[in-house]
């Protein structure tokens, strides 16, 4: 695993923090479970992450890596079940929010696929679930397109051996993992950050202090508190300043909530051009005044709302991998116009991104994750889960196919995705599909209390910003 997955996986133990990704996608009739099966076999054969498991590195200080799963179950990965009497849109979203929050287990391949029948007016479904650790989400856009069609009648993929393909793998010479010393792990963690652009100060204590941390669990606390001041203000796209946030939204809890909201993409993108913005910033427009909304409707105004934003460094066509950086926004929110206001998240965004090139924001992550992997995980997700309190939301932005696809002889209605909190109130994940913005709304309820609501606040609000686009 890279730094940064090895940081991913360190933290799956922790409820708030687990980052795993999932998308719901409705079609217009039952799929062909036996032709589904078959797509996703000769997927597993062709995608090796899909059919190995994580081993622990040698040390405490050095990452993961993925071997064979020489045990793979097909029938484990891939489920089929049916709702009782024509399941509504809600049921079938509570389900999937309880299938959300169940972890994976660490001993297989880390990803999961359900189909579903019997959901309302003879439509069917298909639940998708991956740890981020297999990929970013643009990755995951890739795989998906090895078991989605054009055409509802396409013909299907050739009958792999897969039982032959996981024994030659699992028969495979694999190269011993060699246990590094602290040594080693401290030199590469100041590499990384002296690559990152950081201070040779920085980059020593916090190296030396995560090293200190592994030696000695006593000091763990203290350790990883000066690994923060050591890095505070240096690694500027992660913005480690804690403080703000709604005052409404200051509990957490392992609970996962769906709703879905869909918008014309046409509309959203005569928005932009009126406005001044592109179409996500439309899109994050809309999710700041939901928020500001949802506030001032419980008797409550906000001064800044903080949220975050990805900017993507994949290049190619690639499946497997994370290549990403996410980005926090401090934005005031004094009382503006819905055109006011898209062009104040606008600049905030377009600034904070100009900062993150600038700062050649790949490897500063990377620096960051290269430290923070030495932590212990319960310190790593101790600090993780302070550094994302005064975090409102987080959102993402994928660009989907324009035009109709199809599941195994199904065709592709809607999707909503969910995307991982990681310790915020709700992430918001578009993807636009066949003429709309698909969003998947996935909310801890015991921070949003009324995720219907907060639904609803956003509708409006994208009502409002295609109105005020005349």
């Amino acid at each position: 695993m890279s730094a940064t997955e090895a940081v991913m996986w360190k933290i799956s133990n922790d409820p708030w923090l687990r980052p795993v990704a999932g998308t719901l996608t409705v079609v217009d009739r039952p799929i062909d479970s036996d032709l589904f099966r078959r797509r996703v076999r000769y997927a597993v054969a062709e995608i090796a992450r899909l059919r190995e498991r994580v081993e622990p590195g040698p040390a405490p200080w050095d990452p993961p890596r993925w071997i064979p799963d020489r045990d793979f179950d097909l029938d484990y990965h891939l489920r089929h079940v049916a709702l009782a009497a024509e399941g509504s849109m809600t049921e079938l979203q509570e389900l999937v929010s309880r299938w959300y929050e169940d972890p994976f287990d660490p001993a297989r391949p880390l990803w999961q696929f359900v189909i579903v029948d019997g959901v309302e007016d003879g439509k069917g479904a298909l639940f998708c679930k991956l740890h981020h650790t297999i990929s970013d989400g643009i990755g995951l856009l890739r795989l998906s397109e090895r078991y989605m069609d054009l055409e509802r009648d396409a013909p299907p993929p050739p009958d792999v051996p897969l039982h032959a393909v996981i024994a030659e793998a699992a028969a495979a010479p694999a190269a011993p993992a060699e246990p590094s010393s602290l040594e080693t792990a401290v030199d590469a963690a100041r590499r990384v950050t002296r690559l990152a652009g950081w201070p040779l100060g920085v980059a020593q204590r916090g190296a030396g202090e995560a090293a200190m941390a592994v030696l000695h669990p006593r000091r763990a606390v203290g350790a990883a508190g000066q690994l923060v001041d050591a890095l505070r203000g240096t690694a500027d796209q992660v913005d480690l300043d804690g403080a703000g946030g709604s005052p409404l939204w200051t509990a957490r809890s392992a609970r996962r909530h769906l709703e879905s909201v869909r918008v014309p993409l046409l509309a959203i993108k005569q928005a932009g051009a009126a406005l001044g913005g592109s179409v996500n910033d439309v899109f994050v427009t809309g999710a700041v005044n939901a928020v500001v909304a949802y506030h001032q409707r419980h008797g409550t105004e906000l001064e800044t709302v903080k949220f975050s934003f990805v900017v993507s460094q994949r290049q190619g066509g690639g499946v497997g991998g994370n290549f990403f950086t996410p980005v926090r926004v401090r934005l005031p929110v004094p009382p503006a116009s819905p055109s006011e206001r898209l062009i104040a998240v606008r600049d905030a965004m377009a600034l904070r991104r100009t900062a993150i090139q600038t700062k050649n924001s790949g490897s500063s992550l990377s620096g960051l994750a290269g430290v923070a992997q030495l932590l212990p995980a319960s310190i790593l997700s101790r600090i993780a889960r302070s550094q994302v309190a005064g975090v409102d939301f987080a959102t993402s932005n994928l660009r989907g196919a324009p035009i109709p696809l199809y599941i195994a002889g199904a065709r592709v209605l809607h999707s909503a995705t969910l995307g991982p909190l990681a310790g915020t109130p709700f992430n918001l994940t578009t993807i636009s599909y066949d003429g709309s913005l698909d969003m998947g709304l996935l909310v801890d309820p015991v921070a949003v209390e009324s995720p219907g609501e907060l639904r609803v606040c956003l509708e409006e609000a994208y009502g409002d910003l295609t109105r005020a686009a005349g």
